[in-house]
């Protein structure tokens, strides 16, 4: 009896050995062995939801392990992550910074560790700690909301309404910069009056703006990327707007949160006649507004692309090749080479062929199609 009582202790620890490592081999479980860490900014927004799959997605068939967290808006979390992920002796990090000067640290500390960084979809600033930028052509969607609104800009003097993302990324800037070198222009010739930022109102007549000439616009007009900010904001434009600063207005837009919300509160205004207003990221949520005439047009970045570029890189390095690149991005301390993936503008128009024909989106996410 004694015997068979000291095999049944002796069973239960190597039953617990054998669970241990079978947990440590779980990919990217805790703990275990991880090739590639990406971090993404939140979970409150589905594009990084839908990215979240995406990365694993585009992993499968490899013998190569991940770990995906998220900042949930925090430069601190951020940091923590990355702490995490180098704890667990990654090779190469995906970051998609909250702050692009603020990330500077998190990745230094990645580089002291020998992993490659790559920058995705927002530029990490003023750092030489990134090996590689993945990103759509950000210049070129501002360029293109701008041409939306110039195309369908209504008679002289109509009212233009600026919004812009959040002054602490980068990307926000080259929106900016891409939509002002369209709509200077057409500000000059007068088919359109700045409505709603004396900043802009002041510089006008500059056809390239400055870094710190950009910050004073975007610090009047900025949404943060969040859309109640972007109502409130829109709410106090409107009650401080003169009758000629209504009627048909051509609105600038960010991105897709932050248009709804502002469409929302344009439509909700008696003496706003109409609006187009642009956006970004093709939402399902505004999907549906362009087919129901809410929003006017969304600039679609196929995401999938993206992530596929993005882990491209990383296979490339885990397999110590070197990835391929097509340009490079100044970040204030060094280039960064880069791979850019193009933009497609959707709108009513196009919206089946471009996001529902291509298998992006299912026919039925969507009514009046």
């Amino acid at each position: 009896m004694k015997r068979t009582l000291k095999a049944i202790p002796f069973l239960l620890v190597v039953m617990m050995l054998m669970a241990l490592v079978s947990a440590c081999g779980n990919s990217g479980g805790s703990g275990g062995k991880v090739d590639v860490g990406i971090v993404l900014p939140t979970k409150d927004e589905p594009r990084w939801v839908q990215d979240e799959q995406r990365f694993k997605d585009a992993l499968k068939g490899t013998d190569y392990s991940v770990d995906i967290l998220f900042s949930q808006g925090s430069s601190a979390k951020e940091k923590e992550n990355v702490d995490s992920l180098i704890a667990k002796n990654i090779k190469v990090l995906i970051i998609c910074p909250q702050d692009g000067d603020a990330a500077a640290a998190a990745i230094e500390a990645a580089q002291k560790a020998g992993i490659k960084v790559i920058s995705y979809d927002r530029l990490i600033t003023n750092t030489d700690a990134v090996n590689y930028y993945v990103t759509f052509d950000s210049v070129a969607v501002g360029k293109a909301q701008a041409q939306y609104l110039v195309d369908n800009a209504k008679g002289n003097g109509q009212p233009l309404y600026l919004y812009a993302g959040a002054a602490s990324d980068n990307n926000a800037f080259l929106f900016f910069q891409g939509a002002w070198s369209v709509l200077q222009p057409k500000i000059a010739d007068g088919t359109f009056k700045i409505a709603n930022s004396s900043e802009a109102v002041a510089l006008q007549d500059t056809a390239e703006l400055s870094r710190d000439q950009q910050s004073k616009i975007i610090s009047q007009v900025t949404t943060n990327w969040d859309a109640n900010e972007a109502k409130n904001k829109a709410q106090t434009h409107l009650t401080a707007a003169a009758a000629d600063q209504k009627g048909d207005v051509a609105i600038l837009a960010p991105n897709d949160g932050t248009a709804r919300s502002i469409a929302d509160v344009f439509a909700s205004d008696s003496e706003i006649t109409s609006y187009v207003v642009t956006g970004q990221d093709a939402e399902k949520a505004s999907v549906q507004y362009i087919i129901d005439g809410k929003q006017s047009m969304t600039v679609f970045k196929d995401v999938r692309n993206l992530v596929k570029d993005a882990m491209g890189m990383a296979v490339a390095i885990l397999d110590g090749k070197t990835p391929e690149t097509t340009g490079s991005y100044n970040n204030g301390k060094v280039d960064v080479q880069a791979k850019q993936t193009d933009v497609i503008v959707v709108d009513k128009a196009n919206v089946k062929a471009t996001l529902v024909d291509s298998g992006y989106y299912e026919a039925g996410d969507f009514t009046g199609l």
